[in-house]
């Protein structure tokens, strides 16, 4: 048996039922990867650098020592100011003292009451009883205060180490071992650190697109060759300005670069779930 040929007419209309089926794919906007956040590390102190423990390049994780400021002299302060706060001489001397009255002024009471000594006597031995009290609270404070002092010593030698704040890597050095770092305004940085997981994607888009954006929103990244493949990502920012002289708005969102595979600073084309033009 001979088919027939489908018409024109009829062909058009099978093309636009199947066309009417399919749903559009999302638009593609363009993007940059950046890192999540950039520091410059600077000293607090004015010192000598005697330190640098990374370079560029180099992985670095949170709480890593990164610089060490020549620190002598502040050590020295903190282990006297640790000898201080631990020795328990006058202190326990004070409490001696303070045993001695309390046993006196007890019998002098006894023997007053006896009429075996004169209640001057007695009255001597409180008065001794309260100086005594006087002493041992004083030396009480000072073991205090010297705590406190030592603490002050610790906090002042800690901030001559210089740590990471977060996991990333080393972008630029600055300053090397034997530089006169200056802990004043306007201080040159020693080091560079990036953030690079998570990684921020930064989007410009239409202000049209504005009611179909909201915070969690699922995306896919696609890196510039040789970067290939999808990266599944999450809107973390939507502006809440938009641009009036360019009509536009951005957008961040953030993908996961736990196994470091991808370098930030790179173009992309990120494609938002639910978004039409």
């Amino acid at each position: 048996m001979k088919l027939r040929p489908l018409n024109a007419a009829v062909l058009a209309m099978l093309c636009a039922a199947a066309s009417a089926q399919t749903p559009p794919a999302s638009p593609e906007f363009d993007c940059l990867i950046e890192p999540m956040q950039t520091v410059e590390i600077r000293s607090p102190v004015a010192g000598l650098l005697q330190q640098v423990h990374t370079r560029r390049g180099a992985s670095v994780s949170k709480g890593q020592v990164l610089v060490s400021i020549e620190s002598s002299v502040e050590r020295s302060a903190a282990d006297a100011a640790a000898f201080r706060a631990q020795a328990q001489g006058m202190l326990q001397s004070a409490r001696n003292r303070l045993n001695a009255a309390r046993e006196k002024s007890r019998r002098m009471t006894e023997l007053a009451a006896e009429e075996f000594v004169s209640a001057q006597a007695r009255d001597d031995a409180a008065a001794e009883l309260k100086l005594a009290e006087s002493e041992l609270r004083a030396a009480e404070e000072n073991t205090t205060l010297a705590q406190l002092e030592h603490r002050q010593t610790l906090d002042t030698l800690t901030r001559r180490t210089l740590r990471s704040p977060f996991d990333g890597v080393v972008v630029d050095q600055y300053l090397y071992p034997g530089s006169l770092v200056d802990g004043g305004e306007g201080r040159k940085p020693i080091l560079k650190i990036a953030q690079t997981h998570p990684l921020a994607v930064q989007a410009i888009l239409p202000y049209k697109l504005y009611p179909q954006l909201a915070v969690g929103q699922a995306a896919v990244v696609l890196p510039e060759a040789p970067f290939g493949g999808e990266i599944p990502a999450r809107v973390r920012t939507v502006d809440r300005v938009i641009d009036p002289s360019a009509g536009t708005f951005g957008i961040v969102a953030d993908i996961d670069n736990r196994a470091q595979k991808l370098p930030a600073g790179i173009r992309c084309k990120i494609r938002l779930t639910g978004v039409k033009r």
